[in-house]
């Protein structure tokens, strides 16, 4: 009886679908990663084209390669992507010293000995230090994350329940120029390991526009040219685009983009999907991303979906 019982709840588990444990971290998997309901976690390739797709694509970059900012090995000397760290109870609180305290989170951080840092421990670039806290299941993000003689200092820094769809207040910054958390918009490889990503991903345009749409709370420009995308603006891969022929994980991440698109959070280069690092990404497959130019995606008209937290 308890064999049976066992494989009638192994069939039951199976027959619930990859989503539920999709939107939790391995090593965190009593967290979700935001509720199903989350704008990160909705499926938007039903959804009709935005009225000034063309325009705004085109301003992104029609003919711009798309790039994995993310892989394995090192760059620059440091880990291709964005790091995080899973923290606990146990780590330390950390008191963190705001450039911009205003619109920061001034709680303390659970920061552990040796957190990882976006382009590695003497990087100059973002130096984002993501936290998520399996314990209390929430996430802590830094932006400009460093340690001086004084205690550690950032740029911002912003938190958030992960069993929430909270968003921050509106014009707030967070540790990323949309206002947004990072950790969902990142392709992770215990996801690709899986063969499914089940949520969208994270991207960066050259230039955006003063102004932000949900579910972004903040601009980081001062261009108020309608052809210019505003942060949060959501951008799937054509169904048409076929994705047969790519490598393995560079075809996870495709249909991740096509199902449920990529959300633009910062500003940077054209075309530059996020995500974590790993030993165990192919450097090659994901550069077969670049097939794809900007000519291959289009702009999602998102009105017709709830906006929950807002």
């Amino acid at each position: 009886m308890r064999r049976l019982a066992f494989i009638a709840a192994l069939a039951a588990a199976l027959l619930a679908g990859s989503s539920a444990h999709a939107l939790r971290l391995p090593s965190a998997r009593h967290c979700p990663v935001f509720p199903t309901s989350n704008a990160w976690n909705q499926h938007i390739d039903k959804l009709p084209v935005a009225a000034d797709s063309a325009r705004l694509i085109a301003s992104i970059g029609l003919d711009a390669p798309v790039h994995a900012d993310f892989g394995s090995g090192k760059w620059d000397g440091g880990p291709i992507g964005i790091p995080f760290d899973v923290v606990s109870r146990t780590t330390p609180l950390q008191r963190v010293s705001f450039q911009y305290a205003d619109e920061s989170d001034r709680v303390r951080y659970p920061i552990p000995r040796h957190v990882h840092i976006e382009g590695g421990a003497h990087a100059t670039g973002d130096r984002h230090a993501i936290l998520v806290d399996k314990s209390s299941c929430r996430l802590y993000e830094l932006y400009d994350l460093r340690r001086t003689g004084r205690g550690w200092t950032a740029g911002s820094g912003a938190t958030w329940s992960l069993r929430s769809n909270h968003l921050r207040p509106a014009g707030w910054t967070s540790a990323d120029a949309a206002g947004l958390p990072i950790f969902p918009g990142l392709a992770r490889w215990d996801e690709a390991k899986r063969g499914v990503i089940d949520h969208a991903l994270r991207f960066t345009a050259p230039e955006t526009r003063r102004a932000y749409v949900y579910p972004a709370r903040h601009y980081a420009s001062s261009s108020s040219d309608p052809a210019l995308p505003p942060m949060g603006l959501r951008v799937r891969l054509k169904a048409s685009v076929n994705i047969a022929s790519f490598p393995r994980q560079a075809r996870v991440v495709l249909r991740a983009l096509q199902r449920y698109g990529m959300i633009l959070a910062d500003n940077g280069s054209p075309w530059y999907v996020s995500g974590a690092p790993s030993p165990r990404w192919n450097n090659d497959a994901l550069h077969a991303l670049g097939r794809l130019t900007g000519a291959d995606f289009e702009v999602v008209d998102t009105s017709s979906l709830p906006q929950p937290g807002k």
